[in-house]
């Protein structure tokens, strides 16, 4: 993420190498315009301390430099100032931007150290080429002084700045949220609609069917018709027990304070009870898992208790929510839905041909397993004809976070 003070930084950063370029061709020119017997030391130290400050300042625009190579760069370009120094009192204009380098690269304590130490240095310099004066004295403390400031002012924009990417981070993370929580809310409701339409057309209309044809059934009972008409009268039942059952499924319990396991508790005492299946729960408390994926495992364990009602003919089932050890040895943590049942049984591989094929029995199964594809988990089906039928789900915790979007997708 760009640093929303980034122009400023750079804009500082290029009027110090300006700056810095502007004064040692400054020293360069004096050094010429009144030569003197170390003009040719003054001109070679100025253009090897111009090339050691832009071979630095190069090699820091990808990011700061190693601590050992910026003191390193810092110590030689503190050397060559002393050296140009000794030679020339025009080089203790110098000390101005070495001061922000001090006060940048050794921090809040050593910074402020040495540009006293080089303030120092500067005005002891001065002294011994013009002798003592007033401005030889005052520049460089005044200079000192100055730097620091700017130096504060720097290191508070940065704070100021770094402060108020977090907070942006904060609020893009907030408004994600609510948004995946709009979406969620606008999908429950959704399904709450679906499920209305359903119970008051389709529902209300096999009803209607069924009791029609029952009429029909007792006005003639032995007439011709009866059987069409009974087979029509219980395939009509048969469907809105279907409907019915749709229409559960797509308003399930509330996920409360309980939570999943207790959503799964509700249903194993009042819906899979009514359907004639003894279904026993064993849940994990206190999972903190995020609300789409406690939604999705709830869908899940209902399609499961629903193939089992109509298909496998078992009179109990069995519902476990734990914590799995599977992935301890990689210092994952594992979340694990099973669904076990002592019904008829199948052979998962001829469910997965006959749904290539097309048809509709294998549906629900091959629903569960995308469903469980989109939170990134894994699914085992372990069943025989006669034996029957165990059904895993696996999650991994630390994935549940990265998967929760494709699991509300299809929530």
């Amino acid at each position: 993420m760009t640093h929303p003070l980034t122009p400023v930084f750079v804009g500082l950063r290029t009027g110090l190498h300006l700056v810095f370029a502007a004064l040692v061709a400054l020293v360069v020119a004096r050094a010429v315009v009144v030569p003197g017997p170390s003009t040719g030391a003054v001109v070679v130290g100025s253009v090897a301390l111009l090339a050691v400050y832009a071979v630095g300042a190069l090699a820091t625009r990808g990011g700061p430099p190693r601590r050992p190579l910026a003191l390193l760069w810092l110590l030689t370009l503190s050397v060559l100032w002393l050296v140009l120094l000794a030679l020339t009192p025009e080089a203790a204009y110098l000390v101005f931007p070495l001061f922000f380098l001090y006060l940048h690269l050794l921090g809040r304590v050593g910074g402020p150290i040495a540009v006293a130490v080089v303030t120092a240095v500067a005005v002891v310099a001065l002294a011994l080429h013009g002798g003592w004066s007033v401005g030889g004295v005052v520049g460089p403390v005044v200079g000192a002084g100055v730097a620091v400031l700017i130096g504060l002012g720097y290191r508070a924009l940065a704070r100021e700045a770094t402060e108020r990417e977090r907070l942006v981070a904060e609020l893009l993370a907030a408004r994600d949220r609510i948004a995946a929580s709009e979406r969620e809310s606008g999908a429950l409701a959704e399904r709450a609609r679906l499920a209305r339409d359903i119970h008051d057309t389709v529902a209300q209309g096999l009803s209607s069917i069924q009791l029609l044809l029952h009429a029909a059934e007792r006005a003639d009972p032995d007439g011709p018709g009866v059987e069409h008409i009974r087979l029509a009268r219980e395939t009509a039942a048969a469907n809105l027990a279907d409907t019915r059952r749709f229409i559960r499924e797509l308003t399930p319990p509330a996920l409360d304070d309980q939570g999943l396991a207790g959503a799964l508790r509700r249903l194993a005492e009042t819906q899979w009870a009514a359907d004639g299946v003894r279904v026993e729960v064993v849940a994990a408390e206190g999972l903190e898992l995020p609300m789409p994926v406690q939604t999705a495992l709830l869908r899940i364990a209902q399609g499961a208790v629903a193939n089992i009602v109509q298909h496998a003919r078992a009179s109990r089932a069995g519902v476990a929510l734990e914590m799995s050890a599977a992935g301890a040895a990689q210092g994952e943590r594992m979340l694990r839905l099973t669904v076990t049942d002592d019904g008829v049984g199948f052979d998962p591989d001829a469910v997965a041909r006959a749904g290539e094929g097309g048809r509709t029995d294998s549906f629900g199964l091959r629903a569960t397993r995308e469903r469980v594809e989109q939170l990134g988990g894994s699914l085992l089906v372990d069943s025989a004809p006669g034996g029957g039928t165990r059904l895993v789900v696996e999650l991994a915790l630390d994935a549940v976070a990265s998967a929760t979007s494709a699991a509300r997708s299809g929530a």
